[in-house]
């Protein structure tokens, strides 16, 4: 399919400034959003609980948000889960985790309560859920919760373990997905679920690592995919891919902060895939000129730049609509996580395509010029 005729020949470069000024000023946007207000960041990345919940009776989720956000937490989300009625996915910041010195408080509190020597061996599991305990001697529950609860620990019950020659407990602490269900029991009494179909949670420090990890896997992308372009066409040609190839990242990344989307790992793979999609679209255009280069010897890479462009035009175009066509059924027809993917995929698909003409091309061109002195004209 021609969209654009056979022999059509556009000067891209002639308005390259205006529209390297405004994509310009898209990214410094987008950069500075990153500082003010700052991303929104998802429970992969900040830490936090996410509970499962089916309610007995209708119930809307705009209800469950406000009874949540009364009871005091902090930006709720509240999910439908499709096909179940009733059914919500909640996600809140705060996490059961304990404090160091609390843990240390319960300890020592234990070990005084229980006597010298009885107290074997407490571990705390990473959520701050459940303690286990390994004990010498004879201890009664109620004397262990007693001491428990002196240390600050907030009790909801005590197993027995078996299969160990000394006593071990198992001992269950009120924890966030407990109390969430307490405060929707207090706003919707009947309707309010009786128990958590399911509760995951990631604590502060997982989150950190998360986000360290996540950020290195596009730095790693972004230095291989350098490295690759410098191999496969040279080194003229890398630094611009690589530039807009990072900025369409950036830019889409700046959108979503600016609409507050939440940013978790599903973003960190939908940009992984825009830098994918941005390269990939840079190097076709790149393997034109590169072409023209050895069959045009008379013209300037400014020129070759241009033919090269005008000639790609059609093939840009129709990959652009019918990859922005796929992303849009997803869009209009998927939910939650899939309608998150497929907005940052849509905004990356048309940011990358001005990129790839108007910035990668470009910076190539200046390369030539500075560096390698090829244009003559």
């Amino acid at each position: 399919m021609e969209f654009i005729k056979p022999g059509t020949y556009i000067d891209f470069m002639k308005y390259r400034g205006p529209v390297i000024t405004v994509l310009g000023i898209m990214a410094t946007l987008s950069l500075v959003s990153l500082f003010y207000p700052g991303p929104n960041l998802g429970i992969d990345f900040a830490g936090g609980t996410e509970v499962q919940l089916a309610f007995t009776g209708d119930t809307a989720p705009n209800e469950v948000r406000k009874a949540l956000e009364d009871a005091g937490y902090s930006r709720p989300d509240v999910i439908s889960v499709e096909d179940s009625p009733n059914e919500y996915i909640i996600r809140v910041q705060e996490v059961s985790s304990l404090p160091d010195d609390q843990v240390d408080q319960i300890r020592e509190s234990a070990e005084a309560a229980l006597g010298e020597g009885v107290l074997q061996e407490m571990k705390v599991s990473p959520g701050g859920d459940k303690i286990t305990l390994r004990v010498t001697g004879d201890v009664h529950e109620q004397q262990l919760e007693e001491a428990l609860v002196a240390g600050g620990a907030n009790v909801r019950s005590i197993n027995s373990l078996a299969g160990s020659r000394d006593p071990r407990y198992e001992v269950h602490l009120v924890g966030v997905a407990d109390e969430l269900i307490t405060a929707l029991r207090e706003a919707f009494g009947d309707r309010a679920p009786e128990n958590a179909l399911r509760v995951e949670w990631v604590g502060p420090k997982a989150g950190q690592q998360l986000r360290d990890a996540a950020i290195q896997s596009l730095l790693y992308a972004i230095a291989f995919i350098m490295l690759y372009v410098a191999f496969r066409f040279d080194l003229r040609f890398a630094p611009g891919g690589v530039v807009a190839m990072f900025h369409d990242a950036l830019i889409t990344l700046g959108i979503y902060v600016l609409l507050q989307k939440e940013v978790n790992l599903t973003t960190v793979a939908a940009l992984l895939t825009i830098m994918g999609y941005s390269i990939n679209d840079t190097i076709v255009v790149f393997d034109r000129i590169r072409e023209n280069m050895v069959r045009v010897r008379d013209k300037s890479l400014r020129e070759l730049i241009n033919i090269s462009t005008s000639q790609m035009l059609s093939r840009t175009i129709v990959t652009s609509l019918t990859t922005l066509l796929s992303v849009s059924a997803f869009f209009f027809l998927g939910t939650g996580v899939i309608q998150d993917i497929a907005f940052a995929l849509g905004i990356g698909i048309m940011i990358g395509t001005l990129s790839s003409i108007f910035i990668a091309a470009p910076i190539s061109e200046l390369m030539d010029r500075r560096l390698f002195s090829r244009s003559r004209g």
